[in-house]
């Protein structure tokens, strides 16, 4: 970690509550869902899908948002971090704070009261593959802006941590620019997961504002890095080194390429029974981050990261328990 701060790692994102459910294919064809990607539906969308599954077993609720699911990762392991968010003063808005509470992350409403509206909802459909297809109500989220930022707590963090997501809304886009200014005139680095193909593909304008003249530490999967610097992906991760000093390209089954800043790492796949991959993504880069600011190597904040999304793929939902979590951080220290 960077000498005399207080967080590893200082994230800002939207906050959902996912909603989990198992459907199957021809559900989300009648409902009109293109299969695998996270889509951004409006009140009267998220009412509708959501009556229309009144009747299917909601698998699992818990807090989540891209950002927060990594913060949270990264707690469970160990580290001390800061999640700024928006939420309303409703049921959800209180489940989300007690939720950071018990994983011991601190953020912006210890000072800041939970004001009027509609905490978002993702709803999450897991299909028997184990794929997951999202649909999004941002609510609250989309007024997230920079009164959110405790400019502080940032300063005393080593990593500044931002979710691709945040490109569709202004106000959190604003919020974005100027955490960055702040991150670069303290010496904290900056780390940003793409989030999405979608997201890539039609704000690419803006994720290319978040981006800069580069970040620190960029987390993408294959699809995202093509869409990205609009190439294939041999391409790709030679161009992404023009706008990231390190980074990591998660595969699937693949495994994943991690680039240090001097040479490519491959780190092979493992078999696993896959359940269901919402959050995989979020596990890898908050295990990630956990290891480089805690002594790891690159290589072996890799394998941390790849244990982590193996166990969470293993089961329903996107985070780990912070019991489940330790083990697998045991189980790490003890073949190191």
């Amino acid at each position: 970690m960077k000498p005399n701060t207080t967080y590893a790692i200082y994230g800002i994102g939207n906050a959902l509550l996912d909603k989990v459910y198992h459907v199957d294919t021809e559900f989300l064809a009648a409902q009109g869902i293109e299969k695998g990607l996270m889509t951004l539906v409006d009140e009267a969308n998220i009412k509708s899908l959501l009556q229309a599954l009144k009747d299917n077993l909601c698998v699992k609720e818990s807090s989540g948002g891209s950002v927060a699911n990594s913060i949270i990762a990264a707690s469970h392991f160990g580290a001390n971090n800061f999640l700024s968010v928006c939420l309303a003063d409703d049921k959800n808005g209180q489940t989300y704070y007690n939720d950071m509470q018990e994983a011991k992350v601190s953020s912006n409403y210890d000072t800041t009261s939970r004001g009027p509206g509609f905490t978002g909802v993702c709803v999450v459909e897991v299909t028997d593959d184990a794929d997951r297809t999202m649909s999004s109500y941002l609510g609250i989220s989309e007024t997230l802006s920079p009164k959110e930022l405790n400019v502080e707590a940032l300063k005393q963090s080593t990593y500044f941590f931002i979710e691709g997501y945040l490109v569709t809304s202004p106000s959190a886009r604003k919020a974005v620019l100027e955490g960055l200014d702040i991150a670069h005139q303290h010496g904290v680095k900056t780390a940003l997961t793409l989030s999405d193909p979608f997201i890539v593909k039609n704000f690419r304008e803006y994720m290319n504002l978040f981006i800069g003249k580069g970040v620190d530490l960029l987390f993408c999967n294959e699809e995202e890095a093509m869409h990205l610097c609009e190439s294939d992906l041999t391409h790709a991760k030679e161009k992404l080194k023009t706008v990231a000093k390190q980074f990591v390209i998660t595969c699937g089954q693949e495994g994943a390429l991690l680039y240090d800043g001097s040479d490519f790492i491959k780190m092979p796949s493992r078999p696993v029974k896959g359940i269901d991959t919402n959050g995989a993504g979020d596990m890898y880069a908050g295990s990630f981050l956990y290891g480089i600011t805690h002594g790891l190597s690159f290589h072996d904040a890799g394998v941390l990261a790849s244990d982590a999304a193996d166990k969470v793929v293993s089961q329903y939902g996107p985070r780990l328990t912070k019991e489940d979590a330790l083990a697998v951080l045991k189980a790490f220290q003890n073949r190191s």
